[in-house]
């Protein structure tokens, strides 16, 4: 049971703190967002509270880059840090009227003194796996800028004078060489990381032994589950990947069909999707096209089997990597 409970809410410059023992707010303050402050800030009402640093539980919302500054704060000063998903602290306050940094700092505090027995300390990933997710990001973002650059060359030729239309495409065609350049440099980037760390390498070549897996989701997967530590089973990241579907029951009037979440990791799900579909049908033999045949003649709906194939991919990375063996391919053609 801890003492201090401290709700922290963060934007891009500045921390709102609120300071929370039991029922009772004991401080409140504001701070830039880097770690010499924040770290000031918490010995300085350490100090007034009379707390040591194992009798507080931080809670934050996870907001992605912005917390970086925190998380480095905590595990210096060795404080309990808690990071949970903004929807479900949102969810938890019930019926609110107004806010603002100040008022949410405070029901963050109240969410952790009221659901502490939840509490999962937060430790920061490997570097290795940080840099891999950036670079992630920043490849991401190259494809979506040059998917905009690649539709300017077919969707405008009809609408602009010849002499105007080579002119532009000239240009973006050299805008659109200058970004495959540096999507190569980050994939070279990402492959040097991996290299360098044994653990990832080894991941990396069990989950290719699987048919269907290829590089990219390969990578992908590392980054994402942080090298098969976020979850602890299969089960866990179908259910953030969007694959494991939930019914809605509720008295005699509504009976809906078990349907997938749209709450869920969209990048994950279209790259399973792509190898669901590769499987089931661009490779010529195995039981992954026999089952998505053998289904579809059952009368299943094809998106239906589509996503227990990608459930079935997702089980067969975890399973590889739990027990550290390549995929053993032992299909026989049914008869």
């Amino acid at each position: 049971m801890k003492k201090i409970y401290v709700g922290i809410d963060i934007s891009k410059e500045k921390c709102n703190l609120c300071f929370r023992s039991g029922l009772e707010i004991v401080r409140e303050e504001e701070c830039s967002n880097d770690v010499k402050a924040l770290k000031k800030a918490f010995k300085a009402a350490l100090k007034v509270l009379c707390a040591s640093e194992d009798e507080v539980l931080v809670c934050a919302e996870y907001t992605g880059r912005y917390i970086y500054p925190l998380t480095v704060a905590c595990q210096e000063l060795d404080i309990f840090l808690w990071l949970d998903d903004p929807t479900r602290i949102k969810n938890s306050m019930g019926l609110t009227r107004g806010k603002n940094d100040v008022i949410d700092a405070a029901r963050i505090a109240e969410y952790a003194f009221r659901y502490s027995d939840k509490a999962v300390r937060y430790c920061i990933p490997d570097a290795a796996l940080v840099s891999m997710k950036n670079l992630l990001a920043d490849r991401e973002f190259l494809l979506i800028d040059r998917k905009r650059y690649q539709t300017q060359l077919t969707d405008q030729k009809k609408y602009m004078a010849p002499g105007d239309f080579k002119h532009k495409s000239g240009r973006w065609k050299k805008v659109i060489k200058s970004i495959d350049e540096q999507i190569a440099a980050i994939d070279t980037e990402i492959e040097t990381l991996i290299a360098a760390d044994p653990v990832l390498t080894r991941q990396k070549e069990l989950l290719v032994s699987i048919d269907g897996i290829g590089e990219r989701i390969a990578i992908n997967m590392i980054a994402i589950t942080g090298g098969f530590t976020r979850f602890q089973n299969a089960r866990q990241f179908c259910s953030f990947a969007g694959l494991t579907p939930y019914k809605y029951d509720s008295g005699t009037s509504v009976r809906s069909k078990a349907k997938i979440s749209k709450r869920s990791n969209q990048t994950m799900k279209a790259l399973l999707h792509l190898s669901a579909v590769n499987v089931a049908t661009r490779m010529k033999e195995g039981e992954y096209r026999d089952y998505y045949e053998r289904k579809l003649k059952e009368g299943k709906h094809v998106m239906c089997v589509m996503n227990v194939l990608r459930a079935k991919l997702v089980h067969r990375m975890f399973s590889v990597i739990k027990r550290d063996t390549e995929y053993t391919k032992e299909y026989k053609p049914a008869c």
